[in-house]
């Protein structure tokens, strides 16, 4: 007797997983044989909407740094965009980045809009240096705050002061001392010693670096206080 061979298939209406979309990201990346997926190829050939990745991820290179791919069109990479990569880097490792470490997750980025234009890696992480070090003052907020009073400072810090408050604070958990250097599973956040929602401004002396445990804890401390 002949068996029968049945095959599932997708209830329309069914909602795509996030691992599904990563999946079908890889599997395209593979069939062309690039490190990266646009938008234009994804149509093309994927399974699923394009704008579902990107409403799911926050943007379409959010999704391909989910996947472990490149960012599509790295030639219309801004030199912010090519610095918060490497402050990502930074973050992770809780040092220096290295040049072999574009190559491998959480980079988006490989080695090569950065050679193009900086010239090398380390003229990249010199440019990355000056960049961070240098002094913008911050644009005043609108938003008013408690007891409605205008805001001096956003709610978040940009690429500058992250980098000062992690720099300053050796890249190293302030309440555990745990660090992305000593530990692998550690992930750094800079956070407000003052709350935002408490009246706290963004500014260097009211930031710190926390791990995500220590920073969770800190949120739960604030709430029972309240």
């Amino acid at each position: 007797m002949k068996r029968s061979h049945f095959r599932l298939e997708r209830v329309r209406g069914q909602p795509v997983t996030d691992a599904e979309l990563i999946a079908d990201l890889k599997r395209i990346a593979a069939q062309m044989g690039s490190g990266t997926v646009g938008q234009k190829e994804y149509r093309q050939l994927g399974k699923y909407d394009d704008s579902t990745a990107s409403r799911r991820f926050g943007s379409w290179n959010k999704a391909l740094v989910a996947a472990g791919l490149e960012l599509s069109n790295p030639s219309r990479l801004t030199d912010e965009q090519l610095f918060e990569n490497i402050l990502a880097l930074w973050l992770h490792y809780g040092r220096q980045p290295r040049r072999r470490e574009l190559a491998v997750p959480p980079s988006g980025i490989s080695q090569s809009p950065y050679l193009r234009r900086f010239g090398s890696w380390g003229a990249a992480l010199e440019s990355f240096v000056r960049y961070v070090d240098s002094d913008t003052p911050a644009a005043a907020h609108k938003e008013a705050g408690t007891g409605g009073a205008e805001r001096r400072t956003p709610r978040d810090p940009d690429l500058r002061l992250r980098y000062k408050v992690l720099k300053r604070d050796r890249f190293t958990c302030q309440a555990c001392g745990k660090s992305p250097a000593t530990s692998a599973d550690v992930e750094l956040h800079v956070d407000h010693i003052l709350p935002w929602s408490k009246g706290g401004e963004t500014v260097i002396e009211n930031l710190q670096t926390l791990c995500s445990r220590c920073n969770l804890g800190k949120g739960s401390m604030f709430d029972e206080a309240g």
